[in-house]
Order: C-alpha cells, then sequence, then structure tokens
C-alpha cells in the first residue's frame, strides 16, 4: 500500500493550489476520525489515504473528475480497492461507481460536508471549527445561499446510505474536523 507520504506526494503532482491541498488533508482527518470512531483502527491508514487522494484529478481535469484518477492512481501503483473507495465518491454525479464499503459511504457523505463546515468556519471570528456548535453549523446548510458550491442533496443522500439521521452526520463530521484542524 502506498505511505501517507508518498500519497501527500501523489496529491502535490497534480493539485497546486493550496485550497485543494488543505481540501485533501482535511477530508484525510476527518476520515481518520471515521476509521477510528467506527471500529476500523486498524484500516485508519487507508482511509485516510483515500480521504486524502478522493480529489486527486479535480483541479487539473475537473470535467473528468473521477474519470481520470484511475489513470493517474494506477500508474502511481495504487491497487484497486483503494482506487475504487476513491473513485466511488463521485457516484451518481460523475460516475457509476457505487460506494458499497461503509469506508465509501463515509467519504461519499463527508466530501462535500467538509467543504460546508471549512466555508462556516473562515466566517467565524475565529476562523476555526473548534468553537462552532451543531446549531450553528445546521443553520448554515439550510441557507442555500451559503457555501452554494456544497451540495446539501449529496450530504442528506450520504447521510441515508449510512443510515444515519443527518443531525448525526453534521455533528460526527463537526466532531471530526475539530479534531484534524491543526493539521
Amino acid at each position: 500500500m502506498l505511505t501517507r507520504d508518498e500519497a501527500f506526494e501523489l496529491l502535490k503532482k497534480y493539485n497546486k493550489e493550496d485550497f485543494h491541498i488543505h481540501h485533501g488533508k482535511m477530508v484525510e482527518g476527518t476520515m481518520r476520525y471515521f476509521a477510528e470512531k467506527l471500529g476500523y483502527g486498524d484500516d485508519v491508514d487507508f482511509w485516510g489515504i483515500v480521504g486524502l487522494l478522493h480529489d486527486i484529478d479535480f483541479e487539473m481535469w475537473p470535467e473528468e473528475h473521477c474519470k481520470k484518477a484511475p489513470e493517474l492512481l494506477k500508474e502511481a501503483g495504487v491497487e484497486e480497492d483503494m482506487i475504487h473507495a476513491i473513485v466511488s465518491h463521485g457516484y451518481g454525479l460523475c460516475v457509476d461507481v457505487e460506494p458499497v464499503h461503509q469506508m465509501e459511504k463515509v467519504l461519499f457523505a463527508c466530501d462535500e460536508l467538509t467543504g460546508l463546515i471549512g466555508a462556516a468556519a473562515l466566517m467565524r471570528p475565529s476562523k476555526s471549527c473548534k468553537d462552532m456548535e451543531l446549531k450553528s453549523l445546521k443553520k448554515k446548510f439550510k441557507d442555500k445561499k451559503f457555501a452554494a458550491g456544497c451540495d446539501r442533496e449529496v450530504i442528506v443522500k450520504g447521510a441515508e446510505m449510512l443510515g444515519w439521521e443527518l443531525d448525526e452526520l453534521l455533528n460526527e463530521t463537526l466532531e471530526a474536523m475539530k479534531t484534524c484542524e491543526e493539521a
């Protein structure tokens, strides 16, 4: 399996903008949190690397998002199970690769949500999610004009895939981001 350092270098090979690198690291930290929380501690590195690389093709090939990724990942020697996991977060949006494993469903649910939480944090005086409460996040979630690029339908569908209430997904992802914000 790819090491975390190798994965980070691969991410930087195809992503130059700080925003995309930061997003990859936030999703990585979020996925690591969920791996531990949901009892997949032995697979925490796998979950984290999937989160880190999930948008590997987005910056350079936005029109081919999740379609170009398999080629880039195969060239780097990434295994098929990781490629499937990475690509599955685009299910129904840009690919037909369905999230099957709980980890894939978490990635599908959290990708857009980390963007929403990140945008909400930037609006706070602290510029942090560490002092954000669920009530505040829910208010931002309901405001369709706020962070309009974050697809709320995907977030809701992700919660449904996981069999979770929306509030549970919002709260747990917020807690996950609080744990990795420093990174």
